[in-house]
């Protein structure tokens, strides 16, 4: 007896340990599973090392030779004259980098919004129907933790009445089995734990259809902005100041200034090539057969259905507990060998029942959260 109750207590111990490692690992893979941190460091990088050459100044020098003066003696082999150094340094701007390096950094931003959204979907969609179903696991793993001790109890209280004459092997065997049941379904419960606790799980509070919409909401940005940049290629105002000297020619002063507009004419065929690209861009994310989104519709519809199959299962299983709860305390007050042993059975499936019970409110719960709906 000592035996079994110390079986029980550990494995009602092991259950509960095992809940705050199994948080802390979901917790530790959630962080080492951020799969778009690298991705947003590397675009924003990126989008950085691209602007600042946009936004900055340009320094440029020049050495060279031109034609300049009188011709020497009025000749008509020189009219240019004889050539002169020239040399030209300065500073130049185009103030349309401004634009373009501000918009590279945003395109980088929603490309970064993009992939974190894009990720948490195909992590869901990778999960499927297990989606939701770690707080459904800890919650039975909690009602199990509760019950097996007193289950590993009562067998044991069996044992000694079978060696007593006080109960038959066919009783023992009945609660045996029952017992069984929950050691099994304890393993599996604390299996599928770990297992789950090795994925990525979803952002608290999110639902899909808000990932799905910060998904297309990102992808449209991201084009809108591509094809700003596109048309910006069209514009350029940019001004040049700086030393321009000729030697040996008379220069009051060596310094020149030239501010430069220019507009390439091609620019008004842009927009409607730009719009036919945001809306295949569009219609590509979303009826890609092997997309996150067209995966993402489908796994919702799957989600809707066992929400509405778990909700009835709960109904009944709550029905089932009530009616087992009932029997047991009009039992309780008899005395009798018989009662006592149906009193045994009666706990054993309670048991079940209660765990099974705790697994589909908990999922319940969970995927209203993650289907953005509210239940009774």
């Amino acid at each position: 007896m000592r035996t079994d109750l110390a079986r029980g207590a550990l494995l009602g111990l092991g259950l509960w340990a095992g809940m705050a490692p199994a948080a802390e690992e979901a917790g530790t893979v959630r962080a080492r599973g951020d799969l778009a941190k690298g991705y947003c460091e590397r675009v924003r990088g990126t989008a950085k090392a691209e602007a600042v050459l946009e936004l900055a100044p340009e320094v440029f020098a020049s050495v060279g030779a031109v034609n300049a003066g009188d011709a020497a003696g009025g000749s008509d082999e020189t009219p240019l004259g004889a050539p002169k150094l020239r040399v030209t340094a300065g500073l130049g701007y185009d103030f349309v980098g401004l634009y373009r390096g501000h918009t590279r950094r945003s395109r980088a931003e929603a490309e970064c919004r993009r992939y974190q959204a894009l990720a948490a979907l195909q992590s869901a969609v990778e999960q499927g129907s297990r989606l939701g179903e770690a707080a459904a696991l800890d919650a039975r793993a909690r009602a199990l933790a509760t019950s097996l001790p007193r289950a590993e109890e009562l067998v044991a209280q069996l044992r000694d009445d079978l060696r007593d004459g006080g109960a038959t092997l066919e009783e023992l065997n009945a609660v045996q089995v029952r017992l069984d049941h929950l050691r099994s379904l304890a393993r599996d419960t604390a299996q599928a734990r770990e297992r789950l606790a090795l994925e990525p799980a979803l952002p608290e509070g999110q639902t899909l259809s808000a990932l799905l919409s910060a998904f297309e909401a990102a992808d449209d940005q991201v084009e809108v902005l591509s094809g700003g940049l596109r048309t910006a290629g069209a514009w350029r105002l940019s001004v040049r100041g700086g030393y321009d000297e000729v030697f040996d020619v008379d220069q009051s002063t060596p310094l020149f200034g030239q501010l430069t507009l220019g507009y390439n004419l091609g620019q008004p065929w842009q927009g409607r090539a730009n719009a036919q690209a945001r809306e295949g861009r569009r219609l590509e994310s979303r009826d890609a057969v092997d997309g996150a989104p067209r995966r993402v519709r489908q796994l919702l519809g799957e989600l809707r259905i066992t929400e509405q199959s778990e909700q009835q299962r709960l109904g009944e299983v709550s029905a089932l507990v009530s009616d087992l709860q009932g029997q047991l305390r009009e039992v309780e007050q008899l005395q009798t060998r018989q009662v006592r042993r149906f009193r045994d059975y009666l706990l054993l499936e309670l048991a079940r029942l209660q765990a099974e019970q705790a697994y589909l409110g908990a999922h319940l719960e969970t995927l209203r959260t993650i289907l953005g709906g509210t239940g009774p």
